[in-house]
């Protein structure tokens, strides 16, 4: 009774092992569809969307802050002529902050960025030295604001002036305006030889800050103390 008893249990293990043989043949040997492909590579042709989607639109949010802050921040100017030299050298590059003048005035001995008052198309960078409602007189290379008998001190200038010295007529300065020189005032091509002398308070852009580039030339650009 025992041996035939084992011998259907050795059955039916045989059965169920060879049930599972098929079983596990079947899933080994089952063909991958078409339809799992095309799945597979829409999944792939997605990633690689979202994946230009979210470069791009990273490059426009950077492209929209550098916007943002070139025109309402700060100014990235290049100095092409020795006007202000040495406080700033011909080839320069210097950054300007537009928010300089938001709630204050351009004070005398600052050094700003301002649109040409003959052409504004060209910007220019120089000091200012009369301010609104001001009478500058220039005399034997010296400068006298109003009725002062004592010169400004002039220590930025780049070497005695020489040229273009003396003037009979004194600079009248109006009252929405500047009177501004460059530092290099033997060669500057600034508010004693334009056409419209005075620059308008808002036609200045910028106060100049400092120079950054080249690297040996870094240096904040100070205000004259007067």
């Amino acid at each position: 009774m025992d041996e035939f008893k084992n011998e259907e249990i050795n059955e039916n293990i045989d059965q169920v092992e060879s049930a599972e043989e098929v079983d596990n043949f079947d899933q080994v040997e089952e063909p991958i569809g078409e339809d799992q492909f095309e799945s597979s590579d829409k999944d792939k042709q997605k990633r690689v969307v979202r994946e230009i989607f979210s470069w791009v639109k990273i490059i426009v949010i950077a492209l929209a802050v550098a916007l943002i802050i070139n025109n309402f921040i700060i100014i990235n100017a290049n100095v092409p002529s020795g006007s202000m030299e040495n406080t700033i050298i011909t080839g320069d590059r210097m950054i300007g902050l537009r928010t300089a003048f938001w709630f204050s005035a351009p004070k005398r001995g600052q050094v700003v960025i301002f649109k040409f008052p003959d052409n504004e198309d060209e910007t220019f960078v120089k000091r200012v030295i009369g301010l609104p409602g001001e009478t500058v007189h220039i005399k034997e290379g010296k400068i006298y604001i109003n009725d002062s008998k004592k010169p400004l001190k002039e220590d930025y200038l780049k070497e005695p002036w020489i040229e273009c010295n003396n003037y009979d007529e004194p600079f009248k300065v109006p009252k929405d305006s500047y009177f501004c020189l460059g530092d290099n005032r033997n060669v500057s091509n600034d508010g004693r030889f334009w056409n419209k002398k005075y620059v308008k308070r808002n036609k200045i852009l910028a106060k100049a800050e400092f120079v950054y580039w080249p690297w040996s030339n870094k240096k904040i650009i100070h205000t004259a103390d007067y």
